[in-house]
C-alpha cells in the first residue's frame, strides 16, 4: 500500500500549487459568469451550469499549459483521449455543481452559498481525477534484456 501524504505535504507541491493558482482563474470565469447570469434573471442551476461550463474552458487551457505542461499528449489520438478525459472530468464537476446548487435552491438556501459549496467539493474531486487520470504520469517503459 502506498503511503499518502498529509495535505500540508501537498501544498509544497509545485504541481498542486500551480493546479490551484489556474483554479482560482477558472473560478473567476466560473463564478463571474455564474453572478452576471443571476444579475440577468437567469435561473440558479442553469446559471451555475453555464457558469462551470465557462470555467471548464478557462481551466482546460491554463491547466494544460501551466500545470500539466509536461504531461500533455502529442497531438493524435493520444490527445483527443486526453482532452475527451477532461471533459469527462470536467462533467463530473458539472454534475456535482448542479446537483448541489439545486438540492440548494430546492431547500431555500441562497445560491450563493450553494455555489460556494460546490466549488470546494468539486475541486476536489476533479483535481484527484485529472491528477491520476487525465494527466498521470505515464511509467517509463521498460527495458526487456
Amino acid at each position: 500500500m502506498r503511503y499518502r501524504r498529509p495535505l500540508i505535504f501537498k501544498i509544497t507541491d509545485i504541481r498542486f500549487v500551480r493546479y490551484l493558482a489556474v483554479s482560482v482563474g477558472a473560478l473567476a470565469v466560473d463564478f463571474g459568469s455564474f453572478l452576471t447570469l443571476l444579475a440577468l434573471g437567469v435561473l440558479a442551476t442553469p446559471a451555475a451550469a453555464l457558469g462551470y461550463s465557462f470555467g471548464i474552458l478557462a481551466h482546460w487551457f491554463m491547466s494544460s499549459r501551466a500545470v500539466f505542461h509536461d504531461r500533455v499528449a502529442e497531438r493524435g489520438g493520444a490527445r483527443s483521449r486526453q482532452k475527451a478525459l477532461f471533459v469527462i472530468s470536467a462533467l463530473v464537476g458539472l454534475g456535482l455543481t448542479t446537483l448541489i446548487v439545486g438540492a440548494g435552491e430546492w431547500s431555500g438556501i441562497d445560491p450563493r452559498a450553494g455555489k460556494l459549496a460546490a466549488i470546494v467539493i468539486s475541486f476536489g474531486v476533479t483535481w484527484m481525477i485529472r491528477a491520476k487520470v487525465v494527466f498521470r504520469e505515464e511509467p517509463a517503459p521498460s527495458v526487456s534484456a
